[in-house]
Formats: structure tokens, sequence, C-alpha cells
């Protein structure tokens, strides 16, 4: 019996024996579909998430308060504050007229109630500086801006994202209205034009008042949660990035650099961190969902003994016709192997058609989500069948090759 005769004998057998093939198949399909699905929602979620990170622009450069963990990040990552990055920090940057920056903006955040006459809804406010708009890439819609007076001067303006805009006021103009945040009453007069929202922030539900009214009226510091520098091209931050450290470093009287209290990060290298968290995350999931592979390997290989015991007698034959062990070892491999490589196939289609379903869930949430097909999947999924088929189709095979022809032909 050559190859093309073993693949079609199995295939025989498996549409001869429904119930007991689609048994044997399924632990294979369901660990194939299982790998596809978790490699191509994992490329796909990595390129959401590297995608929002991207919208604030490779050119942008993070400053946060504290002492890295061993892995990199940063203490308020764990809810620990740091105290030690101050306005002047920010304004010493803003003095240095490095002329590779284009803007530096503080923030500090909280959370309360915000009402307006009867409606009231939770928001994060930020404190931040006039450059907010320039630095974040954000538009006013309506009205303004507070300006560089207000915010130095404990000024009681806000400006309003555009879903809070709309919960609160519905078709009214809100411009010239009072909100009250945390027993204070606040001027609105901006709207933001809607951003939409990511995983780090979402500017439509978020209000934004003057870094110094944030600061003394309604939170009671006198530090700052971060600042943000946006540098004029790409290829000078790690410039701007050795002048911020040096200036932060004489501001705090700092000597060692293992000392720093401070963190410098640009959109560049968190992508690379978030990228290579995301591959590990998404390889280990494939680890584990791997794990049902091997259980279908092991039921592939019971499978294939019972056929064995059920086809002695052809195995009798075929040996008394002359063919040798080695004949028989291949041909028990390659059905064994069609089994399997045609469950990858099976196990494929239906995990590329679960993950484009997902993606239109998704998307239809209001995300944007990009369906990804992985190809790297698809080889590994028809690669890692295939050697199912072979490593768990030993046993059966070498058992056959062992018959002893006259036995087998006796066998009842």
């Amino acid at each position: 019996m050559d190859f093309h005769d073993s693949i079609i004998a199995a295939v025989q057998m498996i549409v001869r024996n429904k119930t007991q093939s689609f048994l044997t198949m399924l632990g294979i399909v369901i660990g194939i579909m299982a790998v596809i699905i978790v490699m191509s929602l994992g490329a796909s979620a990595q390129e959401f998430i590297l995608g929002q990170i991207k919208n604030y622009g490779s050119n942008m450069v993070a400053i946060v308060p504290g002492v890295p963990d061993s892995s990199g990040a940063p203490a308020a990552a764990f809810g620990i504050v740091t105290t030690s990055l101050k306005n002047r920090d920010a304004e010493s940057v803003i003095n240095s007229n490095n002329p590779n920056i284009e803007g530096v903006s503080m923030y500090v955040r909280g959370s309360d109630l915000v009402n307006w006459e009867d409606n009231t809804m939770s928001v994060t406010f930020y404190g931040t500086t006039a450059s907010y708009p320039q630095i974040e890439n954000s538009v006013v819609e309506k009205g303004r801006f507070f300006s560089v007076d207000e915010e130095s001067s404990n000024a009681m303006v806000v400006v309003l994202g555009s879903k809070v805009a709309t919960e609160l006021f519905g078709d009214d103009n809100p411009l010239g209205q009072k909100i009250k945040i945390r027993k204070s009453n606040f001027t609105i007069i901006g709207i933001l034009k809607s951003k939409g929202g990511n995983f780090i922030q979402n500017q439509d539900e978020e209000v934004f008042v003057p870094i110094k009214t944030a600061q003394n009226v309604l939170l009671g510091i006198n530090y700052l949660d971060f600042m943000r520098i946006r540098v004029d091209k790409t290829e000078n931050i790690d410039k701007v990035k050795d002048e911020v450290t040096s200036i932060l470093r004489e501001n705090h009287n700092i000597e060692n650099p293992s000392d720093d209290d401070f963190i410098i990060r640009s959109v560049a290298q968190a992508l690379e961190m978030i990228s290579s968290i995301t591959d590990i995350l998404k390889f280990f999931l494939v680890a584990v969902s791997a794990i049902s592979l091997l259980v279908g390997g092991f039921g592939i290989m019971n499978i294939m003994l019972a056929i064995v015991q059920e086809r002695i007698k052809e195995i009798g034959l075929r040996k008394a016709l002359g063919a040798t062990s080695s004949e028989i070892v291949w041909q028990f491999l390659i059905e064994t192997m069609t089994i399997t490589f045609i469950s990858g196939v099976i196990g494929i289609i239906l995990g590329i058609s679960i993950s484009f379903v997902a993606a239109q869930i998704i998307n239809a949430l209001g995300y944007q989500w990009t369906f990804i097909v992985s190809y790297d999947g698809i080889i590994i999924g028809c690669v890692v069948s295939l050697c199912i088929g072979l490593i768990f189709g030993i046993v059966p095979a070498l058992r056959a090759s062992k018959l002893n022809p006259i036995e087998a032909l006796r066998h009842e």
C-alpha cells in the first residue's frame, strides 16, 4: 500500500466510523482551534493596545515620580503615592528653552461627583496646564480652554469632555453654566471635541481644571502625578530625556543616578515594553491551550490501538503477501497523521471563524478592533497536528508491525 492508498484508507475509516472518528478528532480540533483563537485575538489585542499608545504620538515623553521596581513599572502602578515631582520641575524644563521641546504639561487627578441642578454624575477630573490641547492633540469644540493666567491664579473654571457635557446638559448649552465639584462652583468655559476612549484614559468622560486650582482647592496637595513633554522629532527624544534628567537631578539634589526619584519614559519605550509583555502573555496562553492537544494525542493513540486490534486479519494478510514491518508502520503512521491533519484543518477553520465573529462583536461595542489572521498560528496548527499524528501513532504502528502473520490470520 503506497502513500496515496494509506491516505484514502484513513479517509474511508473516518467516513465508516463517524461517531468514533468524531470523538477521536475532537480533542485535536478543540486544541488547534484554541491555539488559533488565542494567537489571532492575541495579535489583535496587541495591535489595539499599541495603537492606543501610538495615538499619543511617538514623540511624547512622560515623567512620573518614584523609583521603578525590578520590572520597570513605576510605583504609582501599585497605588503608591510619591510626592517628589513638583510644579517647579516642569517650570524648570519650560525655562530651559530647549529648542527640541514643543510643549510641557503638568497633571494631577482625582475623582468625584459633578453636579448641575438635579443632574449628577461621577467623573475623573484632571488639573492640568493651558498647554494640554497642544500636548494631547485635543480640540476645543465649543468655547475655549483656560489660559496661562487662569492656570496660575486658582481660577474656578472648567472644560468638559463631550460625554460629560451631553449627560449633564443634554441639548442645553453648557457654556457659562456653573457645576459643583467637591462643594466648589466652577464656570464652564469650554467643551472638548469627542476623541474616544482607550484603555489608558477617556477624555470624553473627564473634566479639566487649572493645575493650581486642582492642587489648592480640590485636592490640597503640592505635587504632580505626572508630566508630559512633546518633542519636535523622535530622533531628539534621547537628547531631551538627558537634559530633563539633568534638570530634575539638580532640582532634587541627586548626585548618584541610582538615587533618582523619578522615571522618564518615551512612547517608543512604552511600545517596546508593552509589546514584550503581550508577546509573553500570548505565548503563555497558547501553551495553556496546547494542553488539550496533548489530551487529544492520547485519544488518537488509544483509538488507533483499538483499530489495530480490529484490523489484525488485514495486517496478517498483508504480511503474508510480503508486506514488511516498516511498510506496516508507515501505513498506520500515515493513517494517524491524516486523521490529525484533517482535525487540524477543521480546528484552524473554526478558530478563524470564531476570531472573526469576536472581532465583529468587539467592533460593534465601539472599539477599533482589527481582525488579524495569525499565519504563524495556521502554520503551527498544521505542523503540530502532523507531529501529534507522528508521535502518538508510533505505538499503534509498532504494535501492528510486530503481529505474527499466521496468528493474525487465525484471529477471530
